[in-house]
């Protein structure tokens, strides 16, 4: 099913959700459609133009969000690319830079993706015992999206959604313009 961006009624983003959730927002007069998707949804009735962002017509209070670290927002964070070899996709794990046994924190310093490969060449060593090196250094993002940041860097590849998303350094996609 297509995904909707969700926006408060000052144009924050509250979320990204599903089509069902975007469309029971729209019935029940809590939300209203700002841009439409090409694709249309079909009814008993007909079709019907699917909705692509939508707009709360009240203000939702929300506490300021935390950025959790998980697996997910590392492998986001590093653009689902193994930090030694530099291959991509989906297949990725998390290494300990400086390993667990050697007091290395569980914190987004010491976190990265890593291929399987990479993973078992490193073992519980550091990268200079290994002989390996990391692409960059890794460190925690310096801002915190209202939606997780998994779906922000998805959405933020959507060009109707991105004009309404924040532009965070280090997250800009390629052929994205940094001015809004």
């Amino acid at each position: 099913m297509k995904e909707v961006l969700l926006l408060n009624a000052d144009y924050e983003p509250l979320n990204v959700t599903n089509m069902r959730r975007a469309i029971a927002l729209i019935l029940l007069g809590k939300a209203e459609v700002l841009h439409h998707q090409e694709e249309a949804l079909r009814t008993a009735r007909g079709s019907v133009p699917a909705p692509s962002i939508v707009k709360m017509r009240y203000h939702v209070r929300r506490p300021m969000p935390q950025l959790r670290l998980s697996r997910h927002s590392v492998l986001a964070r590093d653009h689902h690319t193994c930090q030694y070899c530099g291959v991509k996709g989906k297949d990725l794990t998390i290494d300990h830079v400086i390993p667990r046994w050697m007091g290395g924190p569980h914190t987004w310093d010491n976190l990265v993706a890593c291929c399987r490969k990479c993973n078992l060449k490193k073992g519980d060593k550091t990268p200079q015992q290994a002989r390996m090196k990391l692409a960059r250094p890794p460190r925690r993002p310096h801002f915190i999206p209202y939606i997780s940041l998994p779906a922000y860097l998805k959405a933020v590849h959507r060009e109707e959604w991105s004009i309404y998303l924040p532009i965070f350094e280090g997250f800009v996609p390629t052929g994205a313009s940094a001015s809004h």
